[in-house]
């Protein structure tokens, strides 16, 4: 127990500082297009560059005046103005985003320089002011004000933040920003600028890496680019050097599994960019963290030497992309530090593999793991190092128990999550509950929720794979299980198995307590008919005109604005509740398996219901779903949970193959109501 209690905290540090970095450098990687954009038509345009041209380039006069071009109003506008809208975004979404925007724009003109660190506090405290402000008279608008409401706030805020960004804290970031500056300039000057490789390379393995580079070391790379035409802070992190020199070494010593996946992963790493993919090569042998420490450190000497640097961040850090990037007068330079940087890595690292034993072979898989739970989620490249699939039941588990969360008892309570917790977690949840009541285990809590009401208090998590990385940070203490069918994944069964191993394991202790501890919330099939059936008195939600035996779509899009219309039709949702089922299908496909799709409207559209409907469709001749064959479109929209109970219906007859067979076969609606149960009752 004692050395539990001293090793979450350690943890919980960890993840909360890739937590913020990640955040940093969210908001400046959705927009790296616009910064290799900005260093193109710097490295093309510029007086010194490739092709001067004084109009795009921003220097000489046309006509008697001054050309202002493109790379100034880029740097010191578009490029700052894009990270504050994205800060905002990512906390209030497009609102946050306008906003933020908004406030950065005061900050921009009150420093006069570029100021994406000014960019990267405005954004985000204009998206999370401007919620905090919304939530002071959310449900108190009255009906038809809603938009000059909504306006005139975001507006009136805007325009302080702006005013607060110019007086109040563009003094702060200009004086931070030269602090910073007149620093890297020191090291720069006194030959110290290689050691930060002590506290960069550690930083990768660790996945600070885009925080460091993408959150501090680009920021201040712009402004030093702008200021000298290049920049050497661009290739402290990104230099495939290091990475590269690593893997050669393991190419020529390593043993096993690794000596073997070494090369591919070289070319991956070197050409591809992902350097994350020798991460898991330095996590076998700990002490070759030093051949890379000191590949960097030559990189960033043979840099400084030659005075050499790029005029816009290199992202990814493959070759092709550091080239691209480079200073006119730095291709010697670059080159050289990256080929220096592979020797030293490769020399060092050689003589550690040399000199110590190990097996490779055993450890590659464990280190690859202990990477992906570092990282809190699958590698998609990570794969090819081990041939293990992002699905398998290993790399669940070792997801699930690999830092991210352990079983401390008898696993009693489930939870099912998804973006809105209404359409494909309810369904989902419905087939595990029955699986695992079937196996004997009734009292087990198998619920469903949406990510952002999750909390640390369940013992497993089941997500669609597209959204672990969702749910992870607020439940790290469970065991997480990622599937990608939703009505037949082998993902259950190993779920099954988990429950009644931790069960049996406990059951001479906890089966007379176990009995009747979740009565009174029990699973929805767990409950009495009537229980689950909707409230007293309330409308029907599966109706006769919402049933379509041959529906018209022909594509994906076109079936789900066909669902969404019949919900429409029954006043069930407004127009804004469609346009959300298209935004929900873009990031997470509602496909659940058993030709059967349930497209449903993202947890922010729960504004957009004004009802609980369902409305069923089937396709006779099947309709390409992001390449599954669907035959059956279920819309969803629900207020209370009132539709769950269809829902489970809906996956008891989707997982019976007979029953598919006979919905298949309907020729009425009526057939197909008395498939589903009586859902109304």
């Amino acid at each position: 127990m004692a050395t539990e209690t001293v090793a979450k905290p350690r943890t919980s540090a960890r993840v909360h500082v890739q937590k913020f970095g990640t955040f940093l450098s969210g908001m400046i990687m959705p927009n790296i297009g616009a910064f290799i954009a900005w260093g193109i038509i710097t490295a093309l345009f510029i007086e010194k560059g490739w092709l001067p041209v004084p109009q795009l380039g921003g220097f000489g006069e046309t006509d008697g005046k001054p050309n202002i071009g493109l790379v100034g109003p880029m740097i010191t506008y578009l490029l700052p103005l894009l990270i504050g809208y994205t800060g905002g975004k990512m906390v209030y979404d497009v609102r946050g985003g306008v906003v933020g925007a908004i406030g950065t724009m005061g900050v921009i003109v009150g420093a006069g320089i570029p100021m994406f660190i000014g960019a990267m506090i405005m954004g985000p405290l204009g998206g999370w002011t401007m919620k905090k402000i919304d939530m002071i008279w959310d449900g108190k608008i009255r009906p038809g004000f809603e938009m000059l409401v909504n306006n005139f706030s975001a507006g009136i805020w805007g325009a302080l933040l702006a005013l607060l960004g110019f007086y109040g804290i563009s003094p702060l970031v200009t004086a931070f920003s030269t602090a910073a500056g007149n620093f890297v300039q020191f090291l720069v000057h006194n030959g110290l600028l290689p050691l930060t490789s002590i506290f960069i390379e550690p930083a990768k393995v660790l996945f600070l890496n885009n925080a460091i580079n993408h959150g501090v070391l680009t920021p201040l790379g712009v402004q030093q680019s702008l200021e000298q035409g290049k920049s050497i802070l661009f290739l402290l992190e990104a230099n495939p050097g290091p990475g590269l020199g690593l893997l050669l070494a393991y190419t020529f010593f390593g043993r096993g599994a690794a000596k073997a996946s070494a090369p591919g992963a070289a070319i991956i790493q070197f050409f591809g960019g992902i350097h994350e993919i020798y991460f898991p090569y330095v996590l076998m042998r700990p002490l070759l963290i030093l051949g890379t420490i000191a590949g960097g450190m030559t990189g960033i000497a043979t840099l400084a030497i030659t005075n050499s640097g790029l005029v816009a961040p290199a992202a990814p850090g493959s070759i092709f992309a550091v080239l691209a990037q480079t200073s006119r007068d730095s291709y010697f330079g670059v080159i050289l530090s990256v080929v220096l940087a592979a020797t030293v890595s490769f020399l060092v690292s050689s003589v550690i593999l040399r000199t110590t034993k190990h097996s490779d072979e055993a450890d590659l898989g464990d280190a690859t793991s202990r990477m992906e739970a570092m990282k809190g989620k699958k590698s998609s490249v990570a794969s090819t190092l081990t041939g293990a699939g992002a699905g398998t039941a290993a790399g669940a588990a070792a997801a699930g128990r690999g830092g991210v969360g352990v079983l401390a008892g008898p696993v009693r309570n489930i939870v099912f999550a998804c973006d809105a917790g209404m359409g494909s977690s309810a369904m989902g949840a419905s087939v595990l509950r029955n699986k695992i009541k079937a196996a004997g285990f009734p009292d087990v809590k198998v619920t469903n929720a949406s990510i952002a009401n999750l909390s640390d208090t369940y013992d497993v998590v089941v997500t669609h794979q597209d959204l672990t990385e969702r749910a992870k940070p607020v439940t790290s203490s469970a065991v997480h299980y990622s599937v990608d069918n939703f009505m037949n994944s082998p993902r259950y069964d190993e779920i099954v198995e988990l429950v009644r191993e931790s069960n049996t394991e406990g059951e001479a202790g906890d089966a007379g307590a176990t009995h009747g501890a979740h009565a009174a919330d029990a699973p929805l099939d767990a409950q009495p008919a009537a229980a689950a059936a909707a409230p007293a008195g309330s409308p029907e939600i599966l109706a006769r005109e919402s049933v379509i035996l041959t529906g018209s779509a022909t594509t994906r899009d076109a079936a789900i604005d066909e669902a969404g219309r019949l919900l429409l039709a029954r006043g069930a949702v407004d127009e804004g509740y469609i346009a959300a089922m298209h935004e929900r299908e873009e990031s997470v496909s509602t496909y659940m398996g058993s030709f059967l799709a349930i497209p449903h409207g993202t947890n922010a559209a729960k504004d957009h219901i004004r009802k609980s409907a369902v409305s069923v469709i089937r396709y006779p001749e099947g309709i390409d779903w992001n390449g599954k064959e669907v035959k059956f479109v279920v819309g969803v929209a629900g207020i209370n949970n009132e539709h769950l109970h269809i829902l489970s219906s809906i996956a008891k007859v989707f997982t019976n193959k007979e029953q598919v067979a006979r919905l298949e076969a309907a020729t009425s609606e009526d057939e197909v109501l008395e498939l589903f149960g009586k859902v109304n009752a």
